[in-house]
């Protein structure tokens, strides 16, 4: 008898893939194949009716695929981008709008304190609440060695992925109610660090230390804080900000023998957000084909 399931094996693309690459932090558009962010394939169930999300890096890749799960679960979305990146958002709105929901545009620099800020006020103002904040925004570049890596680099890296996700969670504190969620992208890495990424794996580590910290502070409060940990995911990311040899390979290093699709993500985040979780803080939640962490 067939299974009425895929199999996550072969569900999609395995390597190897086409070298393509592309400058930092790449074009959705530009990659082969193109990342599946759930455009066909996610279907809402009103899991966040009503509700107010801003997802940070919600252009492309999981940031991406979180809003469309959004939006099909009944929420408005803010994402925040760099401007570099208009294109791709202006796609992610589309497909907000066709779930009929509000989409709103923030482009900008998370290093920048003041646009943090800036894009929790101008989402809680134009919605008229803030339920859900998504910290996903990130750079990376790769490294070779300890001497490659310069300093103005590294602190570029805690700037966008540490300090801009804590400054968004800390405007954020002045929206948030009882039942609101924070869910910041930590990854793998942050337990397995990558050497070629020891800038980027470290600020994950730092990330997944937020959550467990921060879902304790903000307890007293009824604000849940969460993590997802990825593992190997196929987006914009990769061709942009690792080597191509690394590219032609990617995700065959773990035991589903490929990358992840953003789409495969999104689930997570729904669940995370949702208020069927109302017990879930503290949760550093692993979706990595197989690969242990521990």
């Amino acid at each position: 008898m067939s299974s009425d399931f895929p199999n996550p094996l072969t569900k999609h693309p395995r390597p190897p893939f086409e070298a393509q690459p592309q400058g930092f932090p790449g074009l959705t558009g530009r990659m082969k194949p193109e990342p599946d962010h759930g455009e066909t394939s996610y279907r809402g169930a009103g899991k966040l009716t009503d509700k107010a999300a801003l997802i940070t890096g919600g252009d492309s890749g999981i940031g991406r695929a979180v809003a469309i799960a959004y939006a099909r679960e009944g929420a408005d979305v803010a994402i925040s981008y760099l401007p570099s990146e208009q294109g791709d958002a202006e796609a992610v709105a589309q497909w907000v709008e066709k779930a009929g929901r509000r989409a709103l545009l923030l482009p900008g620099d998370l290093k920048d304190r003041a646009y943090a800020r800036e894009i929790v006020a101008r989402t809680a103002e134009t919605f008229g609440r803030l339920d859900v904040v998504v910290n996903n925004g990130a750079f990376q570049q790769p490294n070779q060695d300890l001497a490659s890596i310069d300093e103005d680099v590294f602190e570029e890296h805690f700037r966008t992925n540490v300090f801009g996700a804590f400054s968004v969670t800390k405007a954020a504190m002045a929206h948030l109610k009882p039942g609101a969620s924070v869910i910041f992208t930590s990854s793998v890495n942050s337990k397995h660090p990558m050497p070629s990424l020891l800038a980027y794996s470290a600020t994950k580590g730092a990330l997944s230390n937020l959550v467990l910290s921060l879902s304790q502070l903000l307890a007293e409060k009824g604000v849940r804080v969460n993590g997802v940990l990825p593992g190997p995911i196929w987006t914009p990311f990769i061709p942009s900000g690792m080597e191509q040899d690394s590219v032609t390979s990617f995700g065959s290093q773990v035991p589903f023998g490929r990358p992840g699709q953003p789409a495969e993500l999104a689930s997570a985040y729904v669940m995370l957000a949702s208020d069927e979780s109302s017990y879930t803080s503290g949760a550093l939640v692993t979706v990595a084909g197989a690969m242990p962490v521990l």
